[in-house]
């Protein structure tokens, strides 16, 4: 049986003072990350944050497009939408 995979769309912040989900932006989500983006480090830091956040491996974290831009789409595997929305929501409600 095939996992189930999931992709959200996310604006991302780079360079902030931590990683943390701010909360919604447009139909996506609002993403800020401690690093730069330079040399692919926000992107590893924000598979890491979503790693962690949404309780799946790094390796079922993908970016799908906007490798070079603030506005991504990513790919996560083993996760169905709704409980993708649901963890994603309670990171958002326990960094304000």
């Amino acid at each position: 049986m095939r996992s189930p995979s999931s992709r959200l769309e996310l604006r991302v912040s780079p360079g902030a003072k931590r990683s943390v989900i701010t909360g919604r932006y447009g139909e996506g989500w609002k993403v800020r990350v401690n690093a730069v983006a330079e040399k692919g480090k926000a992107n590893e830091e924000l598979v890491r944050l979503l790693g962690k956040t949404l309780d799946v491996a790094r390796a079922d974290v993908t970016i799908v497009r906007g490798h070079g831009s603030r506005d991504k789409l990513v790919e996560v595997v083993g996760l169905q939408p709704e409980e993708i929305e649901q963890r994603l929501a309670r990171a958002a409600d326990s960094s304000s």
